[in-house]
């Protein structure tokens, strides 16, 4: 199946840019990097994509076998990073997607300039006895996914204003709630679980090409000790705290998101 079709593929921009590739979270598409891609693409190539099962990808490639772990989504981005053949690209992972740029760079480093990881979180629940807190008790996923099971519309109506966050802004939380409903609920829950249930801490280390861990400075998701642990296992990485709120920084603060991309994907050349 044509890579580009089966995911999308979107390329606007400087044609003689360096490539950044812009991959989105759960319940989401490449319509999230609206606001960001217009800035980006003064100076860059810019790639946008949706995930297999979400937005306008081809439906007829995802199966459960294949997207029941994020090995799947991981064999996807690097598909799609070879098939630009733009040499090495500049990745940006919001949410989940962080970590498939982690798993993707880890195995074909080559393929990369460097990570920006935005909003990431590399396992969700906490572990007490190794000092890790990822914002969430067992309990609460669980509570999560069986809520998620027994009504998909209800649940992407309470969720999506708290990942949103930004109260007072109630547009943002009603257009990712329109996202979530949006998205097959078959597919959905089975891209809930390997976003919610992944751990994905052992797998830092072994990123070798330039990273900026880009997190909020309020966020109910992840939780900014997520953004210091990440930090302190990937060797030579940047940390930096957005002031925007929220899980969806590209939403709720683009301009402030595509500068911190820009700048870092910039002194990559």
């Amino acid at each position: 199946m044509d890579v580009r079709s089966r995911n999308r593929v979107r390329v606007s921009g400087r044609s003689d840019g360096p490539a950044v590739v812009l991959a989105h979270g759960f319940g989401c598409d490449q319509n999230m990097w609206r606001l960001v891609a217009p800035v980006l693409e003064r100076d860059f190539t810019v790639v946008v994509f949706d995930h297999v099962g979400s937005g306008r990808s081809d439906l007829s490639a995802w199966s459960e076998q294949r997207y029941s772990s994020l090995d799947g989504y991981v064999e996807d981005v690097l598909e799609v990073c070879r098939d630009l053949g733009r040499g090495p690209v500049t990745f940006v992972g919001h949410s989940v997607s962080a970590m498939m740029g982690v798993l993707a760079a880890a195995r074909e480093p080559g393929l990369f300039a460097g990570l920006v990881l935005l909003a990431p979180s590399p396992c969700f629940i906490d572990d007490p006895a190794a000092g890790y807190r990822g914002g969430f008790s067992a309990e609460d996923i669980d509570e999560l996914l069986d809520s998620l099971d027994a009504n998909y519309l209800g649940w992407s109506g309470a969720i999506a204003p708290v990942i949103m966050g930004n109260p007072e802004r109630p547009e943002l939380g009603e257009e990712l709630t329109g996202s979530f409903c949006s998205t097959d609920p078959d597919i959905a829950r089975v891209f809930a679980r390997v976003t919610f249930l992944s751990d994905n801490r052992d797998d830092l280390a072994k990123v070798t090409v330039p990273a900026l861990v880009a997190q909020c400075s309020q966020d109910a998701i992840a939780p900014q000790e997520v953004g210091t642990f990440i930090h302190a296992q990937i060797a030579g990485s940047r940390l930096v705290t957005l002031n925007a709120t929220g899980h969806c920084p590209q939403l709720s603060a683009p301009e402030e998101t595509a500068q911190a991309i820009a700048a870092f994907a910039g002194a990559l050349r």
